[in-house]
């Protein structure tokens, strides 16, 4: 398959599709890559909006629905923009027995958001996963990239809010520009 000629700057402006534009050279631009190319544009975008599905469809010649299909099919492509920091409950079976759905309704009482949603200031994002192979770990809560098991109910709620003080405490050291 002959690659489509190089693209147009986006007309939003947003360098960001430089770099997706990387990812699809290196794709060569192949039809049979969009899996790939999708999980290069969640890496760049944070998530899968509507245009840069569309954009990833024309670039590979295919069908949005097609696109559109395979970014809603997978469990790890989000749709939606995730917070700062992200708990990931296990609610796999392992993990559900020993008590994930306590840890789950905990978040979802002390947060007001539910498995999927974004607290209103964009802090912190709520998911749930069917398994992360770490069964004898159950349960299993991941809060951003520390993977912590055995936890109640109220050990992964502090374990979370450890998480988010710290960044906060991170971010009022930095030192503030003065123009």
């Amino acid at each position: 398959m002959v690659p489509p000629p190089p693209q147009e700057p986006h007309p939003s402006g947003d360098e960001r599709f430089a770099l997706l534009d990387k990812s699809l050279r290196k794709a060569r631009y192949r039809q049979d890559q969009l899996i790939e190319v999708l999980h290069a544009a969640q890496e760049v975008f944070g998530y899968l909006a509507d245009d840069v599905l569309l954009y990833v469809a024309q670039a590979l010649r295919l069908p949005r629905s097609r696109v559109y299909g395979v970014a809603t099919f997978y469990h790890l492509f989000t749709r939606e923009p995730m917070g700062e920091h992200i708990c990931s409950v296990c609610t796999g079976t392992a993990c559900f027995v020993k008590g994930a759905d306590a840890i789950v309704d905990a978040m979802v009482s002390e947060y007001g958001i539910q498995p999927g949603e974004t607290t209103e200031d964009g802090t912190l994002t709520l998911t749930t996963t069917r398994c992360i192979g770490s069964c004898s770990l159950a349960p299993v809560t991941v809060v951003d990239d520390d993977v912590r098991g055995h936890l109640t109910a109220e050990e992964a709620l502090q374990m979370v809010v450890d998480r988010l003080a710290a960044a906060q405490d991170a971010a009022s050291e930095q030192p503030v520009e003065v123009s």
